[in-house]
């Protein structure tokens, strides 16, 4: 099974909106200077313990920059590198609904400065929403292709206390059904290998097809410089997955979740300049081509287990 009329056997995002704006959509990763409850005292200190100073903002973009100003120089580089058309404004550094309201009104408005922009998308926690917060979301949808994403990581509990996340899963999924009662999209994250065994991990994936989630977006694990988690990889703490193992579990995670669910990321980037480990991480498109062959080795695809 393949598709959006490509050769790939999972529902990749990017294809999904290719076929619903006519042209590839391209997100413009946004810092508006937000913070986190889970950095700032409010929750604890310190922060989940795989996140860095850049609170997962992996563009060079600074926030010396308005939100404008950002977007004019993401469609300046990405249409010359690309001949991009269309865009999303993506708010992805630390925690993006945590402000007043009438604020994120403000910020948002003015990531949406460009007719060319075509969506917004806003990474975030599950304790930093509320009616109020999700009624302001919900009002863009009717113009604009919205999604929250929310960082899950895992539904067990025991994980979320060991790597200092600062909720439990009841709290995302309360935060889950409240988003979509406003109609709005829901993109989950989970990562890999946190201390969690194969059957752990299909147990998440069984979860998020029960769900019926709109998007994914699945990260492995990673040590990074000037985080918790690089201190206890050089104490010999934790080990991670291999390339092998990544891949192999990556495609039997996408076999239980539905057809319907767009799957955001598989592979990341890797931030070669602060990544410690595991190294191979920072080969995207070498995992990417072996997630492709595995699929079509197995004879399987995205939803083939989802019954």
């Amino acid at each position: 099974m393949l598709f959006n009329g490509t050769d790939k056997r999972y529902n990749q995002y990017s294809a999904y909106l290719k076929n619903k704006f006519g042209v590839k959509v391209y997100k413009i990763t946004l810092d508006a200077g937000f913070s986190c409850p889970n950095r700032d005292g409010t929750i604890s200190t310190g922060g989940c313990i795989f996140c860095d100073e850049g609170g997962s903002f992996s563009q060079a973009h600074s926030n010396l920059l308005s939100i404008s100003e950002q977007i004019q120089e993401g469609i300046k580089t990405l249409s010359t590198r690309f001949k991009a058309e269309k865009f999303m404004s993506y708010f992805q550094a630390y925690s993006n609904t945590y402000k007043p309201v009438k604020e994120l009104e403000k910020i948002y408005n003015s990531s949406l400065c460009d007719e060319r922009i075509v969506g917004l998308s806003i990474g975030t926690r599950p304790d930093c929403v509320d009616d109020e917060k999700l009624n302001l979301i919900a009002n863009y949808k009717d113009d604009y292709e919205i999604w929250i994403e929310y960082g899950l990581q895992s539904i067990h509990d025991k994980t979320l206390k060991r790597i200092n996340r600062g909720h439990d899963f009841d709290c995302f999924l309360k935060a889950y059904e409240r988003t979509k009662e406003k109609g709005i999209n829901v993109c989950v994250h989970v990562i890999f290998g946190l201390w969690e065994s194969h059957d752990e991990i299909m147990q998440t994936a069984k979860k998020l097809a029960e769900l019926k989630v709109d998007g994914v977006k699945i990260h492995m694990l990673c040590a990074l410089e000037n985080t918790r988690l690089a201190d206890m990889y050089r104490a010999g703490e934790i080990e991670f997955m291999d390339e092998d193992e990544y891949i192999k579990t990556v495609c039997d995670f996408l076999e239980y979740l539905p057809p319907s669910t767009t799957i955001h990321r598989l592979a990341g980037n890797g931030l070669k300049e602060t990544l410690i480990a595991p190294l191979w991480l920072g080969k995207k498109m070498d995992a990417l081509n072996k997630i492709d062959r595995t699929f079509i080795e197995r004879g399987t695809w995205q939803g083939c287990k989802n019954s």
